[in-house]
């Protein structure tokens, strides 16, 4: 920028160019023109045809735009002869005449300023000596900028006029650039005629050539409306599908801290008379239900309500069943929780439930908490690396049974197949104060549960519950009621109109030995084998005194084994005697004993590993756990091989003559029954299943009932 300062008017500052420009134009024009003009046109030489390389467009300017509006002409006048040369027109056509005693000379080199030589006096022209602008620009306060420009050597450049954009070359521009500058220049499109007539296309083919530009466009149009209208629903179902996203981990433990409030349940279908063959564990809990019908019974002695009562015992015997009826009879709500939903793999939301769970319950007392499978949550408290903040959740539970806060009025009622893994500060007196055990049902106890189930189905009046539970030894409640719920699927499976014995049979012996292979093929003499092997441990269990009554013999494929008898005790054996353990060594080793008599010892099978397996593991309990040796006596062995090789010599020989003289037993009373045995075996083959009744029949020798 140039500076210039003057006392007729204050500092104006302007563009050099402009200002040289202007003077030019007064300066021809200053002689003629006796007032103050504001206006100055542009100049048109009429060198410019000559010198058409010359020639510049310049524009006009207004002194009023130029702040020397207020400048008279004698003034204007002053200024003018003092800034340019005092060149007339005879002297020297400005600038266009150029000779060689003109003190203009031409310059083809760059100047030492990119200003200067970007707006030269007029064009490439360029002063020999200072003029009066340069003296004066010299002693005015003003900076002119001066620096130093590369150009390139191969191609040849035209110097800008005065007031020319200056055009980038391609050279110039980075190549990472050239997209972003002309990204938002618009493409040269071609209008339809133009494109026909650069086609040659004919004329009677132009309307069908429209026609299908037309067709294409709207084409084109509805493709693209289609996919905007495709990216709008997939943007749609994706701005749901986060924020059901953010909603499901708003609901994280972790960020929601608490889980929600747990509701209670009303129990008020479930009584203890729902609850079978557990008598002593419904008379441990009546008590609890005292408690929380009329707690002011016992508080008036001075007592108090207990905390917890734990019930243990094996899977199925109807501990979670007790539970609810429990809450059932006192008529209040009943909180239910398993011990797995305090495990979690977050810090202190195991804890953190436990406080809900308590909390809500508090509000509803008196009510009951059942945590089932607590063996899970309340197991002994040990130092591991996997679990390092496991101890938080038995720590809550501890402290809300019995901590610094009261709990009165809500009993905590668990369950658990394993005690022994609870931890002991949980079944202290003041927490778990009562445990209860639940174990499987006797006989007595089985008939009961079968006559509760089988009142839910349809079944023959003639059925004997009892029958069916002295051959269900071991069952447990949930057992029983699979037992009636499989045979009433065979009764369905069948077409009959209710269920009778002989489904009831069919589902314990599939339960006790697996289901029937009917498709299995079995040739003449292995099914031989198989009738005379079942028949010998029938007949050594007919005429064996201490053995256990025959239910039934079969030949019929089930599970693993090609046939089984199925002994059915009188009553539960809560403890056995010497002469009942050998009768059952008997019955084991008549298996054996018959193949080898009827087959001979070469072509006796491998049938009898099982009942092998059965006689040892009752013969060393007779030696190692029963004292029921003479020779070792009373003295129990419970680990083999801590004891001396001696000892362990003593008591394989006891084993091995008990099994010994068992097998002798077997193999006297076959020979003695030789001719049962072999119509036993006839039977087999011919019936395939024989219960009690017509194996009776069949070794007294008499004749079956046609079936």
């Amino acid at each position: 920028m140039f500076s210039l300062s003057m006392t007729v008017q204050p500092q104006v500052t302007v563009p050099l160019s402009h200002l040289i420009n202007v003077l030019h134009s007064l300066k021809s024009s200053v002689g003629s023109s006796s007032s103050s003009s504001t206006t100055c046109k542009t100049r048109k030489p009429k060198e410019s045809v000559s010198h058409p390389e010359l020639h510049s467009t310049e524009p006009v300017y207004n002194l009023r735009e130029l702040g020397l509006a207020d400048l008279g002409a004698q003034q204007l006048n002053e200024l003018v002869n003092s800034v340019l040369p005092c060149l007339s027109r005879q002297e020297a056509p400005f600038p266009f005449s150029v000779s060689s005693q003109s003190p203009w000379s031409t310059s083809h080199l760059s100047t030492h300023s990119f200003f200067c030589n970007k707006h030269g006096f007029s064009g490439a022209f360029c002063r020999q000596y200072p003029s009066p602008l340069q003296t004066v620009c010299t002693e005015l306060p003003v900076w002119v900028q001066s620096r130093g420009f590369k150009t390139l050597r191969t191609k040849s450049r035209r110097v800008p006029s005065a007031f020319e954009r200056p055009v980038e070359t391609e050279s110039f521009t980075p190549s990472f650039m050239k997209g972003f500058l002309t990204r938002d220049k618009g493409f040269e499109v071609e209008s339809l005629d133009s494109m026909l007539k650069n086609k040659n296309i004919p004329d009677g083919q132009q309307d069908s050539f429209k026609r299908g530009f037309a067709e294409g466009f709207l084409k084109a149009q509805a493709l693209t409306q289609r996919t905007q209208d495709s990216l709008r629903r997939t943007r749609l179902i994706l701005l749901v599908l986060l924020l059901i996203g953010l909603y499901g981990i708003s609901k994280l433990p972790f960020i929601s801290g608490l889980d929600t409030a747990v509701d209670p349940v009303h129990m008020k279908n479930v009584t203890f008379e729902h609850v079978k063959g557990v008598e002593e564990a419904k008379n441990e809990l009546q008590e609890v239900v005292e408690f929380l019908k009329n707690p002011q019974k016992f508080t008036v002695l001075g007592g108090k309500l207990p905390k917890g009562v734990l019930l243990v015992g094996p899977p199925g015997t109807g501990k979670t069943l007790l539970a609810r009826a429990v809450a059932g009879e006192a008529d209040v709500p009943f909180y239910y929780a398993s011990g797995s939903e305090f495990d979690e793999m977050f810090v202190g939301v195991g804890a953190s439930r436990i406080r809900n769970l308590f909390r809500e319950a508090k509000a509803n007392a008196p009510c009951v908490i059942f945590i089932d499978e607590l063996d899970s949550v309340g197991g002994k408290r040990i130092e591991s690396p996997m679990h390092p903040y496991s101890r938080q959740t038995i720590n809550q539970l501890l402290a809300e049974m019995d901590g610094f806060k009261p709990n009165e009025g809500v009993i905590i009622i668990g369950a658990t197949n394993f005690p022994e893994a609870l931890d002991n500060a949980l079944i202290r007196p003041g927490r778990f104060d009562t445990q209860v055990t639940v174990p499987k049902p006797d006989v007595k106890g089985r008939t009961e549960i079968l006559n509760w189930y089988l009142k839910k189905i349809k079944m023959d009046p003639e059925i004997e519950a009892n029958i069916i539970a002295r051959g269900t030894v071991g069952f447990s409640g949930a057992d029983l009621e699979n037992l009636v719920n499989q045979a009433a699927l065979k009764a369905a499976v069948d077409g009959k109109d209710m269920v009778s014995m002989k489904e009831l049979e069919f589902a314990k012996d599939k339960i006790l030995m697996g289901p029937e292979r009917r498709s299995v093929e079995i040739d003449k003499r292995n099914k031989m084998i198989t009738a005379f092997h079942e028949s010998g441990h029938a007949i050594v269990a007919y005429y064996t005194k201490d053995a256990m009554p025959i239910n039934k013999a079969t030949i019929m494929p089930r599970g693993p084994s090609l046939g089984h008898v199925s002994m059915l005790p009188e009553n539960d054996r809560w403890s056995e005697t010497r002469s009942q353990l050998l009768a059952q060594m008997d019955v084991s080793m008549g298996g054996r004993v018959a193949e080898e008599i009827i087959f001979g010892n070469e072509n006796i099978t491998t049938g009898a590993s099982s009942d092998f397996d059965s006689a040892t593991k009752i013969a060393k309990l007779m030696v190692t756990r029963f004292g029921m040796c003479e020779k070792l006596g009373v003295m129990t062995y419970t680990d083999m091989t801590q004891q001396s090789p001696e000892t362990q010599s003593a008591v394989e020989h006891e084993v091995r003559t008990l099994l010994k003289e068992s097998y002798e037993r077997a193999r006297a009373l076959l020979k003695s029954h030789a001719k049962e045995h072999k119509n036993l075996a006839d039977a087999l083959l011919m019936y395939e299943t024989l219960d009690a009744k017509e194996i009776k029949l069949v070794v007294e020798g008499k004749p079956l009932e046609a079936r």
